[in-house]
């Protein structure tokens, strides 16, 4: 081949996207869904998508738009309202199914996020 015709290559075509690959998000959020009620360490995470820690964490904010962490409390409010409209568990058994330390830490958590107490958003559920 001719080195006039040769095709250079820049740093810009090899450069990361910053954002984790399909696999890897799915990897990770099926983690955290799996252990919604214990948890699971952003290390173990980053280890499952062959990643660092740190380049992970900021790959996974790139990629869905939150932290592994708020993506991690969405999911468990969002299965704590599943848990609060279709069954008659009380909110005690609610935070711990879900994750939270505790019924208080899981009304805080939920006040936070949806502007009333849990017991307040299942009355108005069944309304």
């Amino acid at each position: 081949m001719n080195s006039a015709h040769a095709v250079v290559l820049t740093s810009v075509e090899f450069r990361s996207t910053g954002r984790l690959k399909p696999w890897q998000v799915t990897t990770a959020k099926q983690m955290m869904l799996d252990r919604l009620d214990t948890g699971v360490a952003v290390t173990e995470l980053a280890e499952a998508c062959a990643l660092s820690r740190s380049h992970f964490t900021r790959m996974f904010k790139v990629s869905t738009r939150v932290s592994p962490q708020q993506w991690l409390r969405q999911q468990r409010l969002s299965k704590s309202k599943e848990l609060l409209q279709a069954s008659t568990m009380m909110l005690a058994e609610i935070a711990l199914a879900c994750g939270f330390y505790d019924q208080s830490h899981f009304c805080r958590a939920f006040m936070r996020s949806q502007g009333m107490t849990p017991q307040a958003w299942r009355q108005r559920a069944f309304h």
